[in-house]
Parts: structure tokens; sequence; C-alpha cells
């Protein structure tokens, strides 16, 4: 498999978050390799949506949105989770994906003592899990997934047909919700 190069990310959001899917979230740490397809997703865009992030313009938090695509955006939510996104825009403006589940492929055993020993099919089936699993934090936030030795994604070889594919309303968010930008694997 191939890591992605910088120009799929430097493409609009909503086409890297469609062509995310099927592709292989990598992170490999003290020798040990994790690795998962990516199954679901979920677009921002920059400050056209209400539901981003980066809408207010940027700030300490999100500065990771408006750097090169390519790059991590690991934040925390709700006072006890966190979510990795994935820096994706073009020249129009800021904007991330948010990595929403994962197959697990690689590191099973890791990942089920990570999530204390949940089920297969639940140990990276939302975004906090799988940052719980992978071991993702804010420490990991603005990582060059072009670069890093630690954290990428590979390219499987993997195309989904559109009617293997679903979009729908994004979850958990009060505004913009007649945008279908999750996008999922059936």
């Amino acid at each position: 498999m191939s890591r992605l190069p910088r120009n799929f990310y430097a493409q609009h959001t909503l086409e890297v978050a469609t062509e995310l899917l099927g592709k292989v979230l990598v992170v490999y740490r003290q020798g040990i390799r994790l690795s998962g397809e990516i199954l679901e997703v979920e677009a921002y865009t920059g400050t056209d949506d209400p539901a981003s992030h980066a809408f207010r313009g940027p700030t300490p938090r999100n500065q990771p949105m408006f750097s090169t695509p390519g790059h991590t955006y690991v934040y925390f939510t709700y006072g006890m989770h966190h979510c990795v996104n994935v820096v994706a825009h073009d020249n129009n403006g800021p904007g991330a994906v948010l990595i929403r589940a994962v197959r697990p492929l690689e590191g099973l055993d890791l990942m089920q003592t990570r999530r204390k020993n949940k089920p297969f099919s639940q140990l990276t089936n939302g975004p906090a899990k799988l940052c719980q699993a992978f071991q993702l934090d804010r420490q990991d936030t603005n990582i060059d997934l072009v670069t890093s030795d630690e954290i990428w994604i590979e390219d499987q070889g993997k195309r989904f047909l559109p009617e293997e594919m679903k979009a729908t309303p994004r979850i958990g968010i009060s505004t913009a919700m007649e945008k279908e930008w999750r996008f999922i694997v059936l």
C-alpha cells in the first residue's frame, strides 16, 4: 500500500471525504502498527459552514484547519473525548474531514486492551472510540500525514461505487443539518 500524497488532501473537502472511504489509517508507535479501513467520515468546510470549527475564523484550537492540507486536527470534546480529523481543502478556504469509524485491520489485541475488551464491532465504530483504540489525543494535532513516521493514511487501491456508499446528515450538530456531508460505506 502507498501513503497518500499531499495533492490527495489538497482537493475540495467533500471530494476528499468520499475518497477517504476505503483508505487505511495507520498509527505506528514503539514498533507496533495499528491500522483500520476508513468506513465513515464527515466533511466540515470553512467559514461558509456553521457546523465547522473554522466558521468564525482561525483560533489556536482550529489553526490546523487553516494550514497545509494533509495534517491532523485532533480536538477534545464533551470534556472527555478526542476526535481526529484530516485537514483537507483546496484554495477556497479551510476544511477538515472527521474520521468517524474504521474497520480494525492490525493491532486488534492492543485496541481491545485500550477499549477495555469491547467486542470487535465496538472497537472503532465511533470517532471517540477509534481515538481511544489508536491512542490519539491533542498531542497528535498538526501532524503531517505525508511525512510522519507515526501517523499516516495509505491507499489500498479500494474504491467504492456510489451505490456502495450513502450520504446522510452529520451527527451531533445543531446547525447546518440539511447538509448531507456524512459519508458511510454500506
